[in-house]
C-alpha cells in the first residue's frame, strides 16, 4: 500500500497525482443506470459481477439500483462484501479444499451464498462441510455451453449432478451456471449472437433434462458486458451477470455494439504524466506494467487519437507523439485500459471526480483478494 493517496476530496482533477485509477462519476452513473433500465420490466435480473470493480462502495450503488446481489469469484472476495453488508453473494467458481470450505461456511452462516460445481467429489464436500458447519448453501451445475473453461456437458451429465445436488442436504440445488465468457469478446454482433444461441440451446435442453426429473431448475444464470441482451431475450436465462459495463474498458469498446444496446461510456482511466520527452517523436509516461493491465491489449489515450500508446514496461509507458510539441514535459492523460478488472486489481483505490473536482476515494477493499 502507497504510504499516501493520490488525492483528497475536494481537490481540483487537475492535481490529482499519478499514476492514479480515477473513475468518472457521471459516466459511471450513467452505466449504472442504463443496465438497470436494459433490464426493467424483462423479468430478467442482474447479479452484477464484482470482480470487475472489488469495490463495496459500488456493490451497494448495484443493489440500490434492483440488483439482486453479486457474484465474486474467490472465497476471500466475497468474504469482503459480506463484510461490507452484501447478503447475497455467488462465488461464479468451484471451491476446492478444507480451509476454502470452512471459510465458504463461515459466510453460508452471515449470508446468502452460493457456488458452482462440475463434480460429484466437489458436491459430496460442500454437502459434509455444510452439514459440519449447520450451514445451508446454493450450489449451481455449471454448464459448459462454449467456453471450455470448467462445467460438465450440456444434457445427462448435467443431470446427474443436479441429482445429487438436490439429495445432499443442507445443500440447496438453485439451478444452472451458464456462462460463455469468450462470446463476450467476439467484435461483429452477429458472431456473438450465433455463440449465445448456441449457449441457449444448451441451457434450454440442459434445464427441460432436469425438470423431467422432478427437479425444479430456480435459476439460470450468466451471461455479461457484451452479450447480455441475447441472454436477457432467451427466454431461458433469469439472471445476468455483467460487470465490465460499469467501467467499459478499451477491450469492450472494441466490440461493435449491436443495435438497441445500450451504449455504455468510458468511466475507468489510469491518469498519466509525461515524466520524459527524449526524442520529438516519443514520449514517457508514469503509467506502464504496474498501473495498466496488458492481457488484453494497450490502453489508448483518452481523446488524444494522434497519440498512441507503443508498449509498457514495469513503471514506463512509452507514446508515439507524431505531432513532436505535445504533450509537453509535465503533461497529465487519461489512458483508456485495456482490461478493467486486472488493472483494478493494482490499485488501493477509486479516485472519483466530477464535473472538475476530487468528490470521494473509494477503497477498492477485494483487491489481491486471491484465496
Amino acid at each position: 500500500m502507497s504510504p499516501w493517496t493520490a488525492a483528497q476530496p475536494g481537490d481540483p482533477a487537475s492535481a490529482v497525482d499519478t499514476p492514479a485509477l480515477v473513475l468518472d462519476l457521471d459516466a459511471f452513473e450513467r452505466n449504472l443506470q442504463r443496465m438497470a433500465q436494459a433490464l426493467h420490466g424483462t423479468g430478467v435480473r442482474l447479479r452484477a459481477h464484482a470482480k470487475s470493480h472489488k469495490c463495496p462502495e459500488i456493490a451497494r450503488r448495484q443493489v440500490a439500483l434492483g440488483a439482486v446481489g453479486i457474484c465474486c469469484q474467490k472465497v476471500s472476495e466475497a468474504a469482503v462484501f459480506v463484510a461490507a453488508g452484501i447478503d447475497d453473494v455467488l462465488v461464479t467458481n468451484e471451491v476446492v479444499g478444507d480451509a476454502k470450505l470452512q471459510r465458504l461456511m463461515d459466510l453460508a452462516r452471515r449470508a446468502r451464498i452460493g457456488v458452482l460445481a462440475d463434480h460429484p467429489a466437489q458436491v459430496r464436500a460442500l454437502a459434509a462441510a455444510a452439514r459440519a458447519a449447520a450451514a445451508t448453501l446454493d450450489v449451481y451445475v455449471e454448464v459448459n455451453v462454449g467456453a471450455n473453461r470448467c462445467g460438465v456437458p450440456p444434457g445427462a451429465d448435467a443431470v446427474e449432478l443436479a441429482r445429487l445436488v438436490a439429495a445432499s442436504a443442507p445443500l440447496r440445488f438453485a439451478g444452472l451456471q451458464c456462462y460463455h465468457g469468450p462470446a463476450q469478446h467476439l467484435r461483429p454482433p452477429a458472431q456473438r449472437a450465433a455463440a449465445i444461441a448456441d449457449a441457449v440451446a444448451a441451457a434450454r435442453t440442459t434445464r427441460a433434462a432436469i425438470e423431467a426429473c422432478g427437479i425444479p431448475v430456480p435459476h439460470v444464470t450468466g451471461g455479461g458486458t457484451g452479450s447480455f441482451q441475447h441472454e436477457r431475450d432467451s427466454g431461458v436465462f433469469d439472471e445476468i451477470q455483467a460487470g465490465s459495463y460499469v467501467f467499459m474498458d478499451r477491450d469492450y469498446a472494441d466490440n461493435e455494439r449491436a443495435a438497441g444496446a445500450p451504449a455504455f461510456e468510458h468511466a475507468l482511466f489510469v491518469r498519466t504524466t509525461v515524466m520524459s520527452r527524449p526524442s520529438a517523436t516519443r514520449a514517457m509516461v508514469d503509467a506502464g506494467l504496474k498501473a495498466s493491465s496488458v492481457d488484453s491489449g494497450l490502453p489508448v489515450v483518452w481523446q488524444r487519437p494522434e497519440l498512441r500508446y507503443l508498449k509498457a514496461a514495469d513503471e514506463h509507458g512509452t507514446l508515439d507523439t507524431p505531432a513532436g510539441d505535445t504533450p509537453a514535459l509535465g503533461d497529465a492523460l487519461l489512458l483508456v485500459p485495456g482490461h478493467c478488472d486486472p488493472t483494478v486489481n493494482l490499485y488501493d483505490e477509486l479516485v472519483c471526480v466530477r464535473g472538475g473536482t476530487v468528490e470521494a476515494l473509494w477503497p477498492i477493499a477485494a483487491r489481491g483478494a486471491l484465496l
